[in-house]
């Protein structure tokens, strides 16, 4: 949304990739055991940002995963 705010107008295979990625983050997000507010957060943070924040979405799952697979094996 930042990015279409700055140039001004929403070409449609952004407006697709922003949709796409708004899907990704609903299938990564869907069976994670956190709070709703969470998971608000990471929607509005790639509504926002776009890319950068999916990419932002996959680093703090990958973290997430792993810190709780290393819990379950100590």
């Amino acid at each position: 949304m930042l990015l279409f705010v700055l140039i001004g107008h929403m070409p449609w295979i952004l407006l697709l990739s922003l949709v796409g990625l708004l899907y990704l983050t609903w299938l990564d997000l869907r069976e994670e055991p956190v709070e709703p507010m969470v998971k608000l957060f990471w929607g509005s943070l790639v509504l926002l940002t776009n890319v950068l924040g999916y990419v932002a979405l996959r680093v703090w799952l990958v973290l997430r995963r792993r810190r709780d697979a290393a819990r379950r094996s100590a």
